[in-house]
């Protein structure tokens, strides 16, 4: 008999960011995850953004997609500028924090 072929599907986080509530809570827990690295939280918003509808968050912060995919992405090096402009499309808002 011959071995069974496993299959896997593709993981991709975008998919089970469905709620506002699911992004906020995955938001929070990669930026307490990421320390000092900010193509984490980069990563972290780009798969929110993924999930929200990049072509959607285009229009709304009036960057082009691509840049968009380019700066949220794990080589991207987003402004703060950009950051801002992405979470509050994104109905999100940067909230300082004592440690």
């Amino acid at each position: 008999m011959a071995p069974r072929k496993e299959t896997f599907s593709r993981y991709d986080t975008a998919d089970y960011l469905k709620t506002e509530e699911d992004m906020v809570a995955y938001l929070e827990a990669c930026m307490e995850e990421a320390g000092d690295d900010p193509a984490y939280v980069a990563v972290a918003l780009g798969n929110i953004a993924r999930a929200h509808g990049m072509m959607r968050l285009a229009k709304e912060t009036g960057l082009t997609r691509e840049g968009l995919y380019k700066a949220l992405s794990a080589e991207g090096n987003p402004s703060l500028g950009t950051v801002l402009k992405v979470l509050r499309a994104l109905g999100l808002k940067f909230t300082p924090q004592a440690v």
